[in-house]
């Protein structure tokens, strides 16, 4: 089998406050007077409690400094694991209501980031996420960021607990297709189909998750024609209790369905696992070939909003991957 930390691949459905090191965010936590969270459960009973420990450890991030470390490691932690370019998700909006000063946060990361492409040579695209039980106020100021910075910034999303519709986004979404800004939500985790419809409707380019969408075939072929991704992430599933195990994971079957599916780590600070990791449990748990994870590295860098030459240029080091003595 061959080397997981070797093979080219980017990193679509990620959160920047789910990535900080434990040690970092000890460091942060005592330089602000914050109390950080304990270590992450085996589990969660549901989202909102799994929220609630993201809530404490996003209080930690108050300084400039604190944004464009976390940002830093991660590029430096992305790119010793293979990855060669992340569209990285940050609440950015939230952050900034939550501080007082709207666009630092942004900023911070930003430079962290460009620190760590300097330094590490990971190449990176941010996506703003905005809670669907917020309101659409501040889903305005995240499109506002989003256009601030049109080279940083390569989508917007709805992200949170789907059973808070889109619908009072409707003018932000409009208004961010009006704008060239793509838009990228969370759907078909928490609920099913119906979810999955109503992101489809609202021009998402890709699907965070997406893992309900089989309940429905029509949709299920509706999604599979128009070659939309889903952003599949087991191990956070299991560890939000969305499902029971890995094996009992719907990816096998996701992929018996034609659908397109890119391998993502979602939440790595609750689910464990590196992307390389990722693909390991994967492997493990499927006994999936390599030509296979190749495919998924694959779909998700087709999917990806990189640069076309650096597209081409990760597909050619899969290739290469794939063709090299195990």
């Amino acid at each position: 089998m061959r080397d997981l930390a070797r093979l080219p691949k980017v990193h679509l459905h990620v959160h920047l406050e789910s990535t900080i090191r434990p040690a970092t965010l000890r460091e942060i936590a005592a330089a602000n007077d914050a109390e950080p969270p304990g270590p992450a459960p085996a589990g969660f009973a549901g989202f909102r409690a799994f929220a609630d420990r993201n809530a404490l450890v996003r209080a930690c991030l108050r300084r400039p400094a604190d944004f464009t470390r976390i940002a830093r490691e991660f590029a430096s932690d992305a790119a010793a694991d293979g990855v060669g370019y992340a569209e990285v998700t940050f609440s950015a909006a939230a952050h900034g209501e939550r501080l007082g000063d709207t666009g630092m946060p942004l900023r911070a990361v930003i430079e962290g980031l460009e620190q760590g492409r300097a330094a590490h040579g990971l190449a990176y695209g941010l996506i703003l996420d905005h809670s669907r039980r917020r309101p659409p106020q501040r889903a305005r100021r995240t499109l506002d960021l989003a256009l601030e910075h049109p080279s940083k910034v390569v989508a917007i999303g709805m992200a949170g607990d789907e059973s808070y519709p889109l619908a009072p986004f409707a003018a932000v979404l409009a208004e961010a297709a009006a704008a060239g800004v793509r838009t990228v939500h969370h759907a078909g985790e928490m609920r099913g189909p119906d979810s999955v419809g109503e992101a489809l409707a609202s021009g998402t380019r890709r699907l965070g998750h997406g893992i309900r969408v089989l309940e429905d075939a029509a949709l299920t072929a509706q999604v599979r024609d128009s070659g939309i991704a889903l952003e599949v992430c087991p191990s956070s599933n299991v560890a939000l209790g969305l499902v029971d195990s890995l094996a009992a994971h719907p990816l096998p079957r996701l992929r018996e369905a034609g659908l397109a599916v890119a391998l993502d780590t979602d939440v790595p600070d609750v689910a464990g696992r590196s992307l390389s990791g990722e693909y390991a449990a994967v492997r493990a748990a499927f006994g999936c070939s390599d030509a296979e994870l190749a495919e998924m590295a694959r779909t998700g860098i087709a999917a990806s909003f990189a640069p076309q030459a650096l597209r081409r240029e990760l597909l050619a080091g899969v290739d290469a991957w794939l063709a090299a003595p195990a």
